[in-house]
């Protein structure tokens, strides 16, 4: 006896969809990634404690003078460059996956930092920016009691 199956559009174009996917993964090609993570662009980090906002990014060949880092208003922005190398011949290379050129990155920061105040440490090729957080938006604690206690 034939059983009836309901027809569903999306049932084909899923399975095509994946197919693609598969295909794409296993040609180790990688398709440029949208506003911003393409080439010149850097990855960040960034967390907070209860003191200050941690932002970390790696900028590898850079020296720490060939940073520019700059805020303003709410805007973290950092670039850099880096310069090839000249004494290799372009046709003698084998394989080239080392990037040169200008790196730039801007992200938003959380309100209430001090900017004004944040340090910057550069080593091992990792930019280490703290900004400070103001007062105001430090978490405090407060005691609780029980109305007994008083």
């Amino acid at each position: 006896m034939a059983s009836i199956v309901r027809w569903e559009p999306f049932r084909e174009m899923m399975s095509l969809r994946d197919a693609m996917d598969r295909m794409i993964e296993e040609s180790g090609f990688r398709p440029p990634a949208p506003f911003g993570w393409g080439e010149g662009s850097m990855a960040v980090d960034m967390y907070e404690t209860d003191e200050s906002v941690i932002v970390k990014t790696a900028i590898p060949g850079v020296k720490a003078d060939e940073i520019d880092v700059s805020v303003t208003g709410d805007t973290l922005t950092v670039r850099a460059e880096t310069k090839e190398e000249e004494e290799v011949k372009r046709e003698s290379y084998l394989r080239r996956e080392r990037r040169f050129g200008s790196y730039c990155r801007s992200v938003t920061l959380p309100g209430g930092l001090e900017t004004e105040n944040a340090e910057a440490d550069y080593s091992d090729g990792i930019l280490t920016l703290t900004f400070p957080k103001a007062e105001e938006v430090k978490p405090k604690n407060i005691k609780v009691t029980s109305a007994g206690e008083k």
